[in-house]
């Protein structure tokens, strides 16, 4: 991932999270769970079967260099909910293929304030995980877009506001409509939030527009710097 001095006991040795990453009403412990001095995300993986230990070094670097994203290498890092003291630790990871400059959340462990309490649909919506990564991959990596809303709304560079809603409805002519590709850069991440595997063909279909136009507005919104780079072998 990324290497800086290791600070034994300090979650933000390796510069991947800070606290000011997180939204208001989220803390970052400054020390890992259980006072301990050292990161222990690799046994935190093998629990969970993101273990890569039984891989070869050849397998390794094929990994490293294949069109596929893989589960080697995250850092899980805990955080704490002011409000209800909810306990969660999330897996970050870099998308290796096309992209080194994207941060992704790809894993969420829960626990209650108290041991055995229910964890409710309530707590599981209030984890900003689109925010999150918004902040880091800004951070790391000078990412302009603004972050897809989950709830709420966002106010554009022309102070005009969208809701959630409005992000998958017709963008509009690309002439006419102030901050016409950040709408792009929205649209396209609520629905690849959403699980879409090809969200350029989508985008196309609510747009009523050529698959080609649709993949031009996506074009030009990497290149404003308000979508990561394209990646090899995926569709959108």
């Amino acid at each position: 991932m990324l290497d800086s001095p290791h600070r034994p006991g300090d979650q933000t040795y390796d510069g991947l999270l800070l606290a000011e990453d997180l939204p208001e009403g989220w803390n970052l412990p400054s020390r890992f769970p259980g006072e301990r001095d050292d990161d222990a995300s690799a046994q935190i993986d093998a629990v969970l079967g993101y273990d890569d230990s039984a891989t070869t070094e050849s397998q390794m670097n094929a990994h490293r260099t294949s069109d596929e994203n893989g589960t080697m290498d995250g850092r899980w890092r805990y955080l704490e909910h002011e409000a209800t003291h909810t306990r969660v630790m999330i897996r970050l990871q870099r998308q290796l293929f096309a992209v080194p400059e994207e941060i992704r959340i790809t894993g969420v462990i829960y626990l209650p304030w108290r041991p055995g309490d229910p964890i409710t649909s309530q707590l599981l919506r209030e984890l900003p995980t689109a925010r999150i990564e918004a902040a880091i991959n800004k951070r790391l990596f000078a990412m302009k877009r603004r972050e897809t809303i989950t709830g709420g709304k966002i106010v554009l560079p022309s102070g005009r506001k969208v809701s959630e809603r409005d992000l998958l409805k017709p963008l509009g002519d690309p002439k006419k409509v102030p901050d016409f590709y950040e709408l792009v850069a929205l649209q396209h991440g609520r629905l690849t939030q959403q699980g879409d595997a090809n969200p350029s063909a989508t985008m196309a279909e609510i747009n009523g527009v050529a698959l080609s136009t649709a993949q031009g507005w996506i074009t030009k919104a990497r290149d404003r710097g308000l979508l990561p780079p394209g990646r090899r072998g995926r569709a959108g």
